[in-house]
């Protein structure tokens, strides 16, 4: 008695898995590039609106308005600030995180804690 007898039909049944479970990885691959690009165009920033111009005064040019660059941010502001912050609250108090409470473990004579019972030195 063969348990497994190679046949036509055993070949086209392995083939046919083969090939479903390969269009399914490619279709798999394919949902999760379109949610990508889904997800990539509904977070990408959105345009600046156009601004109105300013409007000028009747005697003055554009040229001759004064031209004030906006202020630009620096990098490590926050990361200064916070250490500014930390070594502030440190030398003003000598600690900046005061514990609220304190968790002691609390010994309970149960079963489980041998020693209470004098058992550990039974003699094995």
């Amino acid at each position: 008695m063969v348990l497994l007898a190679v046949t036509a039909d055993t070949w086209i049944v392995t083939g046919l898995g083969f090939g479903i479970v390969l269009v399914l990885l490619f279709c798999l691959v394919f949902i999760l590039q379109l949610f990508g690009w889904i997800m990539q165009k509904a977070t990408a920033p959105k345009a600046p609106k156009a601004e109105k111009p300013v409007e000028q005064p009747a005697g003055q040019k554009k040229e001759d308005l004064p031209v004030v660059p906006a202020p630009q941010p620096v990098a490590g502001d926050d990361d200064m600030a916070a250490v500014a912050m930390a070594l502030f609250l440190a030398h003003k108090d000598g600690k900046h995180d005061i514990p609220t409470a304190m968790i002691q473990p609390q010994v309970r004579d149960t079963a489980w804690n041998v020693k209470s019972y004098g058992l550990n030195n039974v003699g094995f």
